[in-house]
């Protein structure tokens, strides 16, 4: 698995039910047509896609997500910076944790400053701002990736609602 396999199959399920092809998924998250389909060959291999590719095997993601994508995928918050906030400083935890701490994807036209998380892959900013739930799945994702316990179990009830149940908002 490559980071990007992860943003891929989070705007899989952003996208719900609404149909979509490769070029459309490289198009909306800045990332190569070719990528994007070794992307999904890997994730069919690991069995995140059903065999015929186009369904994300909800279940499955969500037991990465929960106990392997830190281990997998670590980051440490870094230097301030501005940029978009994830983790904790984005919708949906922010509206459950209060932290005078921000953390941010650098982003050169983000409004915020804060702690900067290197994100999973380098057009999450950009793809974040066209998508406001890929943007909370991607944010619950890293606080999984650095976040304290409280703010871990948090985000993985978010996730259960939005990958499972398919719950746009809280």
């Amino acid at each position: 698995m490559s980071p990007q396999d992860i943003v891929i199959l989070l705007k899989i399920v952003a996208l719900g039910k609404t149909p979509w092809l490769q070029d459309s998924l490289a198009e909306s998250l800045s990332i190569s047509q070719s990528e994007v389909s070794k992307s999904l060959m890997r994730s069919k291999y690991a069995g995140f896609l059903n065999p015929d590719g186009k369904q994300v095997m909800k279940m499955a993601l969500m037991e990465f997500l929960q106990y392997g994508i830190r281990y997998v995928f670590p980051q440490k918050p870094g230097p301030i910076v501005r940029g978009i906030p994830t983790s904790h400083a984005a919708t949906p935890l922010k509206e459950m944790i209060q932290s005078e701490e921000a953390y941010v994807w650098p982003y050169s036209k983000g409004t915020v400053r804060g702690h900067s998380i290197i994100p999973l892959y380098r057009s999450v900013p950009e793809a974040a701002t066209k998508d406001p739930l890929l943007h909370q799945l991607l944010s619950l994702v890293d606080a999984l990736r650095v976040g304290r316990a409280r703010e871990k179990q948090l985000a993985i009830q978010e996730l259960e609602k939005r990958i499972l149940h398919g719950e746009q908002n809280n």
